[in-house]
């Protein structure tokens, strides 16, 4: 209960325009904002994308940071944003054109006839960078709150039938989504699956922690079962939790998942080192990559997920400590 209501304050801090205006302006904070961010561009996103491949063998997904978005300027700024980083991609043979979009970041809130026609320009976008090119390559809609899941999941829908390459997060949290699941492993569909960092009421939500971890865990067992690999499903894997990512390995082992046939993604920031360790023992990875100057809004989210990164926060605010924090 105790973290559900941290979460949801923090979501309020999120999207509280004038928390973040005085956040963002705040010398003391720029620790928090390197440890979640890369930084301010796109040019910097590829630098540290650069550095996991060269020296963790760790691939990433790029996100231009801004959501619920609710001014036609920054929409405009962040279809953008998102092409201008697949025009550099093409240059790039090792790194994957792999790109985040949050629905709310390219219309939804200021005119969503609009959305799908922006969505459209970034995946073909991506088609075109990726051309000829090894690796794995997609815009990957990402899942905001509770409100958005069928108009998310209907675009993801419309891409595809385009022959883009979408990919789709699912949130563990929602009770919806096994039944979404299993529609998309009929489709043999890419799906991201996360714990959610939203809050819901019990009708549409599991809302203790053991709830959550546990339908996640028989959501992972979908996703590696012998109809997702039949029907050509491609499993993403979205934790910290190295327990469950240990539980997949073995499931993957047993019901004959090659390495490289799913993958694991976590945060930029967020336990580093079970992220190299994974890397190193031939399991492909992705890290979430964003840059871009409206940090607060993600950084904070991060925070809500997990109640001892407030350390980081209370030492940002009482210490005006420099540089990067050490990971917890």
């Amino acid at each position: 209960m105790m973290k559900r209501l941290w979460q949801k304050t923090m979501i309020a801090l999120a999207r509280s325009h004038r928390m973040k205006t005085f956040m963002q302006r705040d010398e003391r904070m720029k620790a928090l904002a390197q440890r979640f961010v890369a930084g301010a561009d796109a040019q910097a996103a590829l630098a540290t994308a650069h550095r996991l491949l060269a020296a963790q063998g760790i691939r990433a997904s790029f996100f231009y940071l801004g959501e619920y978005v609710d001014r036609p300027e920054l929409v405009s700024e962040n279809v953008e944003q998102k092409l201008l980083i697949a025009r550099l991609l093409a240059d790039e043979e090792e790194i994957d054109v792999h790109i985040s979009v949050d629905p709310t970041q390219i219309g939804l809130q200021t005119d969503p006839a609009e959305v799908g026609t922006r969505a459209l320009a970034i995946g073909r976008a991506i088609m075109t960078a990726s051309a000829g090119k090894a690796g794995l390559h997609c815009l990957m809609l990402d899942m905001e709150d509770s409100s958005v899941v069928d108009f998310t999941l209907a675009l993801h829908d419309d891409l595809r039938r385009l022959e883009l390459p979408a990919a789709i997060t699912l949130q563990a949290y929602l009770r919806r989504s096994e039944r979404d699941l299993e529609r998309l492993i009929t489709g043999g569909a890419r799906v991201r699956l996360v714990k959610g960092a939203f809050v819901g009421t019990s009708d549409i939500a599991f809302t203790s922690e053991a709830q959550i971890k546990t339908n996640y865990r028989r959501l992972v067992g979908m996703m590696l079962g012998a109809q997702a690999k039949a029907s050509g499903f491609y499993p993403i894997i979205a934790t910290h939790d190295d327990r469950i990512q240990a539980e997949a390995v073995e499931l993957a082992r047993r019901n004959g998942w090659p390495q490289g046939s799913y993958e694991f993604e976590m945060l930029l920031g967020v336990r580093s080192d079970v992220a190299e360790r994974l890397s190193q023992q031939g399991e492909r990875v992705r890290l979430y990559v964003p840059f871009g100057r409206d940090w607060w809004p993600y950084a904070v989210r991060r925070i809500g997920e997990n109640p001892a990164n407030g350390i980081l926060l209370a030492r940002s605010l009482l210490s005006g400590r420099k540089g990067r924090p050490a990971t917890p």
